[in-house]
């Protein structure tokens, strides 16, 4: 590698300037944007206490300015990467050698696609990979995983040599919808009937349905989806992934890019959805709620989400990970794509038949529940 092109590593996002990291990153992704890196590890989120040490990649160009970054963390376990590599994890114990630490190239606790070489020049993009892998020599460490791709960066790791791997999200498309009421006009008679009664049903147990961004993003709406995302992560993880700070540092450096969908009933708010919203794209995140009242989890996640996206001229929305359930709303299954690097030639032979076996079964598995969407023909 040239001496001008060599690598380096960051200890954290804070230590780039924005400008510098989003002229690369672009203005399209929020999750891949220096706001929501930054304010990941100042919360405490993704910092080496919670096993997400900040380890990002950059190489600079021949100005000495970055020319391109492989944001990166040391794991100490799998947890909050939505793409479960436990039994491999137990496969490296069994033969007693560590597979923890790993190098994650992600977006901690994030399963939506973004870009991860930011980077405008393949080149470059070819020696940030390179880098990633020497890092996994160099340290002795098991591996190194790159989740929620791109199609272009996928194709850069593949190129690379690194290991391909599926799994299936529901995503919403626009088919050039005015709002909710034309998207229903797709859908088949009884699935349309079926969804106006749900919505109906959720709406009729709320007083009022809210969309905050920006400056309405009041500490005081933060408390209380906090309480929300706490009952939520208590239920589904054990623990909560993100500290109370995350929450105000976006809506502080990002608001702009946050919508926030709260339901209030007799004076109190017992519902949220957390959504962030790209160029082209809305991302369904976290949701909660106090009081449990019917459909309205589906009413804020999936079809106020379809509502915001047909409002503002958005081409789809990605709800988050699993939930067959949102087949019948409307949300396509669609293949997501991640890139492994296993030093070992032994397990990499091992992994590698493992995921040739489960493509075709991600693939059936995607086929088969599209079979379930609900409109009158396939949307064009």
């Amino acid at each position: 590698m040239p001496a001008s092109r060599v690598a380096r590593l960051l200890s954290g996002a804070g230590d780039i300037a924005a400008e510098e990291w989003d002229r690369l990153a672009g203005p399209g992704n929020p999750f891949a944007s220096h706001a929501f890196h930054t304010a990941l590890e100042d919360s405490g989120s993704a910092t080496d206490a919670a096993g997400w040490r900040p380890l990002h990649i950059v190489v600079d160009g021949a100005d000495g300015r970055p020319a391109g970054i492989l944001p990166g963390y040391l794991k100490g376990h799998s947890q909050g990467e939505y793409v479960f590599d436990h039994g491999w994890a137990d496969a490296w114990a069994r033969a007693g050698l560590p597979y923890y630490p790993k190098l994650q190239h992600a977006t901690p606790f994030t399963p939506a696609t973004a870009p991860k070489l930011l980077s405008n020049d393949p080149e470059t993009s070819a020696i940030l990979i390179a880098a990633s892998e020497t890092l996994i020599r160099e340290n002795d460490l098991s591996s190194a995983h790159a989740t929620f791709l791109t199609d272009a960066d996928a194709a850069q790791f593949q190129a690379a040599g690194w290991l391909e791997r599926h799994d299936v999200q529901f995503h919403w498309f626009n088919q050039g919808y005015s709002g909710f009421d034309d998207f229903l006009g797709a859908l088949s008679s009884r699935k349309r009937k079926a969804l106006r009664k749900e919505r109906e049903a959720a709406l009729s147990g709320v007083d009022e349905i809210l969309w905050l961004s920006g400056s309405d993003l009041s500490e005081a709406a933060w408390d209380a989806f906090w309480v929300f995302y706490q009952d939520t992560g208590a239920r589904k993880w054990g623990r909560p992934y993100l500290t109370r700070a995350f929450f105000s540092l976006v809506g502080e450096r990002m608001g702009e890019r946050v919508v926030l969908v709260m339901a209030r009933k007799g004076g109190r708010i017992i519902a949220g959805a957390l959504n962030f919203a790209g160029d082209d794209c809305l991302y369904g995140r976290q949701w909660g709620c106090t009081e449990e009242i019917p459909f309205l989890h589906f009413e804020l996640c999936y079809h106020q989400a379809i509502d915001i996206a047909c409002q503002r001229g958005l081409a789809r929305v990605e709800a988050g990970a699993q939930g067959a359930h949102k087949v019948a709303r409307g949300y396509r299954p669609v293949i997501t794509r991640s890139a492994h690097f296993i030093a070992d030639l032994r397990f990499k032979a091992a992994v590698e038949d493992f995921l040739r076996r489960e493509r075709p079964a991600i693939a059936q598995e995607a086929s088969a529940l599209a079979e379930g969407l609900p409109f009158k023909t396939e949307p064009g």
